[in-house]
């Protein structure tokens, strides 16, 4: 048991490590966790709606929150391709600079770098894990990669001709629209995960 809770303070302490005091660069602990979801999330999932859902918040705070960051120019509100009635969340390039230059995360991304592969790939194993088993007690909803989503059809591997593709596309079987391979890394907040069988 001993193991087991220290792997949880060393969990939380590196979490706690992203959390600094409000206003780091005129931002709060939620807006900057808003602005780096948007950057990482996929088409589907840069509406106010999916960053409510990901934030784990009311509509009226995630509007909120959207207001701050438009309000500083980090985001853009564009109208939806596919719904004219919606509009698509965009980090602009100011937006897209403050994360590369002062996302609180840096120092975590910055100490995981510095792992050999082999133990950076076991550590994101085991995070994924916990993640997992976390998200069935407690049910919220959640983002991740669509490489790993039941609604992914495709093959970008050119396993028919035996050649890379890498200009292939996949299908999303959920929103009914091609996507690219690159998409396949981006944050989905539809996500539904394989079954490990």
């Amino acid at each position: 048991m001993p193991l087991i809770r220290e792997t949880v303070q060393l969990l939380v302490q590196a979490a706690g490590a992203c959390h600094l005091p409000d206003d780091r660069r005129g931002l709060r602990d939620r807006e900057w966790t808003a602005l780096r979801f948007l950057a990482r999330a996929n088409r589907f999932s840069r509406t106010p709606t999916a960053l409510a859902d990901y934030l784990a918040s009311t509509r009226a705070t995630a509007t909120q929150i959207v207001k701050a960051l438009v309000d500083r120019s980090l985001v853009a509100r564009r109208p939806s391709q596919r719904d004219k009635r919606s509009v698509v969340l965009c980090v602009t390039p100011q937006g897209e600079r403050l994360l590369a230059q002062h996302d609180p995360t840096s120092s975590i991304a910055t100490a995981v770098a510095a792992l050999v592969a082999e133990d950076c790939l076991k550590l994101r194993n085991s995070l994924d894990t916990i993640v997992k088993r976390i998200a069935t007690l407690l049910p919220r909803a959640t983002a991740a990669p669509c490489r790993g989503c039941v609604f992914l059809r495709g093959d970008a591997t050119g396993a028919r001709s035996g050649r890379a593709r890498p200009t292939a596309e996949y299908q999303c079987r959920l929103h009914r629209a091609s996507i690219t391979v690159q998409e396949t890394a981006l944050l989905c907040t539809s996500f539904e995960p394989l079954d490990d069988d």
